[in-house]
């Protein structure tokens, strides 16, 4: 490798590259190294230019004639750490180094092991009672009819937990696939709102709350998956019916169609709003997060997977939308869905 043409062939590499000579120094950077590492680099004795234990021991046992190795390089940019697969290779009388951004699969690796942890979790605790009071009933209850009834019927609920905690999850995991496929079919905003609030009207009765819907527009179409729609609305008018309160008024308003900024085109805006007891800012930007709840007990208490608000996402990614959550503690919750009214391209 002719030592004068080595910088010109490592600009040409778009992984942050850097060539060390028999003197142990820094012969030469390219730019996307200099972008991670500093420029200024090159005649540096590459401890002092590139410190990392980890990294050193590399390139020493690289140049004691082993090799190649692989290791890694930890950084920081910005607020984010960042981390680098790097491969100590020998060219010669020159060590290459050649650094891989794994950043990204390493946060996927990180969410795959939450994910899991997450529902071992929401299932063991469930599982966890159901085998208690299997255990109750075949012994010191065996006998007690009042003691039976009062277990069966909390089995029975842990059991629907279980089984909305599968059905939510099976839901995430079909909308994910999903995600990338736009949808098409034009959906009437307001039948399909009047359809959501109808097939609500027993937990509306339950629940001991009204439910208003201003359509603004009569018909209003947007391009879009009507089953997946009704999911979302119905997600969100029943967390305000859940979460509203007794007495309160949830309201459903679709606005006309107009340009939306968020958008940069027209979209039709259907706002689902409630009176309850709201929810404070740091929580805002994290309601959609897989199993992130602000009130672990109570949203148990109601049925709350912690899914819900996630699909609610997926979904809307998918139709090119908006999802937008306001609150205020004391002063309730709006959340807004932006819908393209246009046909998505």
């Amino acid at each position: 490798m002719a030592s004068d043409h080595i910088p010109e062939i490592i600009d040409a590499l778009p992984a942050p590259t850097i060539v060390i000579n028999a003197d142990q120094r820094v012969h030469a950077t390219n730019p996307p190294a200099d972008a991670l590492l500093g420029a200024g680099l090159v005649g540096k004795h590459y401890i002092a230019a590139l410190r990392q234990p980890a990294l050193l021991d590399a390139i020493g046992t690289v140049s004691g004639g082993v090799g190649p190795v692989q290791t890694r390089y930890a950084t920081r940019d910005g607020t984010k750490d960042t981390t680098y697969s790097v491969m100590v290779a020998a060219a010669g009388p020159y060590t290459i180094l050649s650094f891989v951004d794994q950043t990204a699969s390493e946060d996927a690796n990180k969410m795959r092991r939450d994910f899991v942890a997450n529902v071992s979790h929401e299932l063991r605790t469930p599982l966890t009672a159901l085998l208690g009071f299997i255990q109750t009933l075949g012994g010191a209850a065996r006998n007690d009819p009042d003691a039976r009834e009062r277990f069966l019927g909390i089995m029975a609920r842990e059991a629907n937990r279980m089984t909305r905690l599968v059905d939510d999850l099976l839901s995430l995991s079909r909308v994910e696939e999903d995600e990338r496929i736009r949808p098409k079919t034009s959906v009437e905003m307001g039948r399909l709102l009047s359809s959501v609030i109808k097939g609500l009207e027993p937990q509306i009765t339950d629940a001991g709350v009204t439910v208003e819907l201003d359509v603004q527009t009569p018909v209003e179409t947007v391009p879009g998956d009507a089953g997946q729609l009704i999911q979302v609305f119905t997600n969100l008018v029943e967390n305000s019916i859940k979460y509203g309160g007794q007495g309160s008024t949830v309201r459903v308003t679709q606005e006309p169609r107009t340009h939306h900024a968020r958008l940069r085109a027209d979209g039709v805006l259907i706002k689902v709003s409630d009176d309850g007891e709201g929810i404070a800012s740091h929580h805002l930007a994290r309601l959609t997060e897989r199993f992130y709840r602000v009130d672990n007990h109570r949203s148990r208490e109601v049925g709350g997977t912690g899914l819900g608000l996630a699909i609610v996402k997926h979904i809307i990614n998918r139709h090119r939308g908006r999802l937008i959550i306001e609150s205020e503690l004391g002063k309730g919750t709006d959340i807004s869905v932006i819908l393209p009214s246009d046909p998505l391209s």
